[in-house]
């Protein structure tokens, strides 16, 4: 009998920047590209091989009837791999301005700012959280294509978001206060400490205009805010900062053990 073995980490890692659109990505690829591109290539020479059989032994039917069915579904295939290009275009595009932001938020460590990226909460997740004596922050990225030419900004006024002058985004106002009350009944559950999260919504690349009177959110560009944070007034304790950062810690690490 083999040697059983086991992992040397005793504690699974935390996560990283744009982990669950990474999975995404990897899930849409293993479940759909493949079968897109697989079944209609096993089809194909299934057929081939009745054509060939077809030629040689004249009393096998004729194979059209199941060309003519690989044709169709060659182009079903295609269609649908179109279509999954797309969503894994936006996918990577989102993934790819997580990390970016992720980046720039590492980078306040040093200044004693706890970070954490992909905390997940059931069916969603919070692209990444800080929490320093400043308070806690729940921060949103959006990353959305730009237009080569032309104007590219961003207004966040009382009436919502606003990209270029059309597509209002209200929703994600709407997501960031859902996401907002969750991690604050998260961080009253582990800690026992109760206290307002900050809701951030950054656009990475974009210039955002804040005409809102509004101060339930930020909108921000990525860059924007340390500024944002350093000069809001401080609201907790070095050993609260410690707790609750040990104890968001902890559940991310358990969740990911849980998952799948």
């Amino acid at each position: 009998m083999k040697n059983q073995t086991k992992s040397p980490l005793k504690d699974s890692p935390l996560r990283t920047p744009g982990q669950s659109l990474d999975e995404s990505i990897q899930k849409m690829m293993d479940e759909e590209v493949i079968t897109y591109v697989l079944f209609p290539l096993l089809l194909l020479l299934l057929t081939v091989w009745n054509w060939l059989l077809w030629y040689q032994v004249v009393k096998l039917p004729n194979p059209i009837l199941m060309t003519v069915i690989v044709i169709g579904v060659s182009f079903y295939s295609f269609f649908k791999i179109l279509r999954v290009r797309k969503k894994l275009r936006a996918l990577r595009l989102g993934r790819d301005g997580e990390r970016a932001v992720g980046q720039t938020l590492d980078a306040l460590r040093g200044k004693g700012y706890r970070v954490f990226h992909d905390l997940v909460g059931g069916e969603f997740n919070l692209d990444h959280v800080i929490v320093n004596e400043h308070g806690v922050f729940s921060i949103e990225t959006k990353t959305y294509s730009k237009p080569t030419k032309g104007e590219c900004k961003i207004i966040y006024s009382d009436d919502g978001i606003s990209i270029n002058g059309y597509k209002p985004e209200k929703k994600i106002l709407i997501q960031v206060e859902a996401q907002k009350k969750w991690l604050e009944k998260q961080v009253v559950k582990l800690t026992g400490i109760k206290l307002a999260v900050k809701p951030v919504i950054v656009f990475p690349g974009w210039y955002v205009e804040n005409r809102s009177n509004i101060s339930d959110a930020w909108v921000l560009e990525p860059k924007a805010l340390p500024t944002y944070i350093a000069n809001s007034p401080k609201t907790l304790t070095e050993e609260k900062v410690r707790l609750i950062s040990n104890h968001l810690s902890r559940y991310i690490r358990t969740t990911y053990d849980k998952k799948p």
